[in-house]
C-alpha cells in the first residue's frame, strides 16, 4: 500500500473530501492485477485490501460523541439501540435478533449499558466493550421494566428516551408500556450521524467501489455465447475475492434486463444481448453498489439510443450535486432528461427513484427521490442510478456511488462509463 493511500484511509473525523485526496487512492488501485507477486491464482488479480487498517477505538469514540451531540440538540436523554447495524456502527457489537430483547442504552453523556438475556451474558461479555455495564433479565422477567432500573442508575428519572430506527414493533411497544419516561422515535439521531461519512469511511467506500468495477470488468471479459447468468456471476464473485473483498454481481441477459430487480424467467447469453449487472462488496463494513450495462456483441441503434439517454441523465444529475441542493431536486434533474427524450412521464420507464444513501447498509437514509426536502451536505454518500426499462425488449441502468464534497460531488471508484461498448473507460 502506498503512503498516500494509507494516509487517505486513516484520516478520520473530517467529513470533507479534500482536493487531491481521492485521486491518491485511485492511482494506487489502478495497477491492480499488475503486481505478479500478489496476484491470486485463477483470476490473476491482485489483493488490494490486505493492508487496509481497521476501524479503531478512536473511530467508535468519535461516532458516539456525534450521537450524544444529536441527542443534546434534540433534548433527548437516552437512546436504545437493538442489535443490528447501529450497534455495529456505534459500539462494534454484532448480535443477531431474536424474540429476546438485547441492546444498548446510551445516555446523553455517553455512558452505555446493555440489556441482555441472563443466559446470554457470558457470550455478551465477549463482544461488549469493556467498561459497559450489562443488565440481565431472566426468562420469566420483563426486559422492558428493566429499563426503569437502568435509567434510574443513570440519573434519568423523567425525560425523553429515544428508540432506534430498526426496533421491532413489539419491542418499542413494550418499552412504551413499561417505562416512565417519554418514548420518542430516535431515527433522526442515528441517521444524521451515519449520513455524514468521515474521510476514513469514504476511503473504504472508494476502494469497495473500485473493486466491484474491476470485478465486473473481469467478468465481462469472460462472456461467451450460451453462458448462464450463474456462470458470469461466479466469475464476478471470484474476481471480488481475488481483489480482497468478497462480493457479488447479479447479471441479467436480453429481455430479462428490463426487470429492475430481476425475474424468475431465465435466458442464456445470446449475441446482441444487453447485459446488466448489479452488486457490490464491502470494506470494513462500508459498501459499494454498482450497476453496469453493456452489450454482448454489437449494439443496435435502439440499444445505443436508450443507453445514451440514461448516461446523459446520470451525468446531468452528477453535475447538479452540491451542498444546499435538495435530494428531490437531483432526482428531478435526471428524470427530466429521460422524460424530454420521450421516456416519460414520471415512473413509466424510469421506474424508481434516482438513488439511495449508502454506507454500512446497501440502502440507507437519505434518498434521492421526488419531493424529498433533505438538503445535501458534504460527506453524504449516495448511488446515482437512472434507468429505462422496456418490458419485452431490454433495460438499461448505470449506477455509480458518489460523495457530496464542499463544491460538488466526487464519484467513488472511478472507471466511468463512456458508452454501451465501453462501460469502464470514460471520463466526463
Amino acid at each position: 500500500m502506498t503512503t498516500s493511500r494509507r494516509n487517505f484511509i486513516k484520516t478520520g473525523g473530517s467529513v470533507a473530501v479534500a482536493a487531491g485526496v481521492a485521486p491518491a487512492i485511485m492511482s494506487s488501485c489502478s495497477s491492480a492485477g499488475q503486481n505478479t507477486e500478489n496476484q491470486q491464482p485463477g483470476t490473476g488479480l491482485e489483493n488490494i485490501v490486505k493492508d487496509v487498517p481497521p476501524i479503531t477505538t478512536e473511530d467508535y469514540e468519535y461516532r458516539l460523541t456525534r450521537l450524544c451531540e444529536e441527542m443534546a440538540a434534540a433534548k433527548t436523554d437516552a437512546i436504545f439501540l437493538e442489535g443490528g447495524t447501529n450497534t455495529r456502527y456505534f459500539h462494534n457489537v454484532s448480535w443477531g435478533l431474536s424474540e429476546r430483547v438485547f441492546g444498548a442504552v446510551t445516555a446523553i453523556n455517553g455512558t452505555t449499558c446493555w440489556i441482555c438475556p441472563a443466559f446470554e451474558k457470558e457470550r455478551a461479555v465477549e463482544v461488549i466493550p469493556g467498561g459497559h455495564k450489562i443488565y440481565t433479565w431472566e426468562e420469566h422477567e420483563s426486559p422492558y421494566r428493566l429499563m426503569n432500573t437502568i435509567l434510574a442508575d443513570m440519573g434519568i428519572r423523567t425525560g425523553k428516551i429515544a428508540m432506534g430506527p430498526n426496533l421491532r414493533s413489539f419491542v418499542s411497544e413494550g418499552f412504551r408500556r413499561e417505562i416512565k419516561s417519554e418514548v420518542t422515535d430516535g431515527s433522526s439521531l442515528t441517521e444524521k450521524c451515519r449520513a455524514i461519512k468521515t474521510a476514513k469511511e469514504i476511503g473504504y467506500m472508494e476502494l469497495a467501489n473500485r473493486i466491484t468495477k474491476l470485478a465486473y470488468q473481469y467478468g465481462f471479459s469472460k462472456m461467451e455465447v450460451g453462458m448462464a447468468r450463474g456462470q458470469l456471476s461466479r466469475h464476478i464473485s471470484e474476481a471480488h475475492a481475488s481483489l480482497g473483498a468478497p462480493g457479488s454481481g447479479g447479471p441479467w441477459f436480453g429481455f430479462t434486463s428490463a426487470f429492475p430487480h430481476g425475474t424468475r424467467q431465465t435466458r442464456e447469453l445470446h449475441d446482441g444481448d444487453i447485459v446488466l449487472v448489479d452488486g457490490g462488496c464491502n470494506i470494513n463494513g462500508f459498501r459499494s453498489d454498482v450497476t453496469r450495462t453493456t452489450v454482448f456483441g454489437k449494439p443496435t441503434d435502439r440499444q445505443k439510443e436508450v443507453f445514451d439517454i440514461v448516461l446523459k441523465a446520470q451525468q446531468a444529475a452528477h453535475r447538479a450535486i452540491r451542498p444546499g441542493v435538495t435530494c428531490g431536486e437531483i432526482d428531478r434533474v435526471a428524470r427530466k432528461v429521460v422524460e424530454d427524450a420521450g421516456f416519460g412521464p414520471g415512473y413509466k420507464y424510469f421506474a424508481h427513484r434516482l438513488g439511495h444513501g449508502i454506507g454500512m447498509e446497501g440502502h440507507e437514509y437519505p434518498y434521492l427521490v421526488q419531493d424529498s426536502k433533505v438538503v445535501l451536505k458534504p460527506g453524504m454518500t449516495f448511488s446515482n442510478e437512472p434507468g429505462i426499462y422496456i418490458y419485452g425488449e431490454f433495460g438499461i441502468r448505470i449506477e455509480d456511488c458518489f460523495v457530496v464534497t464542499e463544491d460538488g460531488a466526487h464519484l467513488l471508484g472511478g472507471m466511468l462509463t463512456e458508452d454501451i461498448e465501453r462501460p469502464f473507460s470514460g471520463a466526463w
